[in-house]
């Protein structure tokens, strides 16, 4: 296999670190030192100062976010030779042709009302686009190249599945002592997006009868996403909105929490539950989407649209001890399964095939 000119986009850079910014990082590090003279650039307001060095990421222009993108970025591509250009953040230059690109979900084509005007006006054009334009397209799971399929009319042997993992950085603390802030917990990790669907959530959670037990729910609103009043409808003293929280903070409660709720209507993969895994931690899912994909035998699902069923499966899971031991060792083993390194490797694999190198 011979050495390919590679250009990553990295623009997440200069984004805060949700989902699909955490993806790009752990792919990324792997290319790092999978693909060393790969090169990363993106636009000069970075944020995440610490991944830049480490991936020795070139900040260049003037402009930032989709105009950097779609202006600055492809100029910088054809003055440095048209390397192959690698996107794993659901965007891309649209006017540059030799470009992959990842695309975690269409839930702003499924359900344009989850998302902001102004996001689902940009999107509904961007995405299209680009993913006609690429050469190739990336994506998490079977639900997602089903939906890539029929949205956006991509041929099925133009999409391949790349499956998310856990975050290294929260392996390494796995093993590090923790502290307890909240007692008994249950927890739910999200952005406070309507398609998490908290609001059921917490109805579920307001017909428990178990005094000693909070509902802890980290996240934290999104101007991308419809918006959110939780924070304000809930009078209910047991519920915490933790907001964001750091990787050491949220390792702490993936590792104390008797399980984790994630009643998510819609998800190109989810990797949280799988983060609670890797702590030990019992997962409820919703039977929709991506999610038995990711979490398979390792969980307990409930109705995602049943406030009752979600109530009912929390209250099995926190009463029972040796359920909560049975997830734990299954957690364990699903968690096994996947693999940023290998997700990178087949990455790379995928560009050399067809780029023919």
């Amino acid at each position: 296999m011979t050495e390919l000119p590679l250009v990553v986009n990295a623009r997440f850079l200069t984004q805060r670190m949700t989902g699909v910014q955490r993806y790009a990082a752990e792919i990324s590090r792997c290319l790092k030192s999978l693909a060393p003279a790969a090169r990363f650039v993106c636009p000069r307001n970075v944020v995440a100062a610490d991944l830049a060095e480490t991936l020795r990421a070139e900040p260049f222009g003037w402009l930032t976010g989709h105009l950097w993108e779609q202006i600055e970025l492809p100029a910088f591509l054809r003055r440095n030779g048209s390397p192959v250009l690698l996107n794993l953040a659901n965007t891309a230059p649209v006017r540059y042709i030799r470009s992959f690109l990842t695309i975690h979900d269409v839930s702003h084509l499924r359900n344009p009302n989850w998302f902001s005007f102004a996001y689902r006006t940009v999107y509904r054009i961007l995405t299209p686009l680009a993913a006609r334009r690429a050469v190739y397209l990336f994506t998490d799971s079977l639900f997602s190249k089903a939906e890539i399929r029929e949205l956006l009319a991509i041929p099925e042997d133009k999409i391949g599945i790349i499956p998310c993992a856990v975050s290294d950085s929260l392996f390494r603390l796995s093993d590090q002592p923790l502290p307890n802030r909240y007692g008994r917990y249950a927890l739910a990790v999200s952005s406070l997006d309507p398609r998490k669907n908290f609001e059921r959530l917490l109805e579920a959670f307001s017909r428990l009868d178990i005094p000693d037990c909070k509902l802890v729910l980290v996240g934290g609103e999104n101007p991308i996403f419809g918006h959110s009043k939780l924070a304000h409808n809930s009078d209910n003293r047991r519920v915490v909105f933790a907001g964001y929280v750091s990787d050491p903070d949220l390792a702490a409660l993936y590792r104390h929490a008797l399980c984790l709720v994630y009643p998510s209507l819609y998800e190109g993969f989810g990797m949280p539950p799988l983060e609670a895994m890797a702590f030990g931690c019992p997962v409820i899912a919703a039977n929709a989407a991506s999610l038995p994909e990711a979490c398979g035998p390792a969980a307990v699902y409930c109705d995602p649209l049943d406030p009752g069923d979600i109530a009912a499966k929390i209250e099995t899971v926190l009463k029972n001890e040796a359920i909560r031991n049975e997830l734990r060792r299954k957690g364990l083993e699903q968690v096994r399964r996947f693999s940023w390194e290998q997700s990178a490797k087949e990455i790379l694999s995928a560009i050399h095939r067809i780029s023919g190198h």
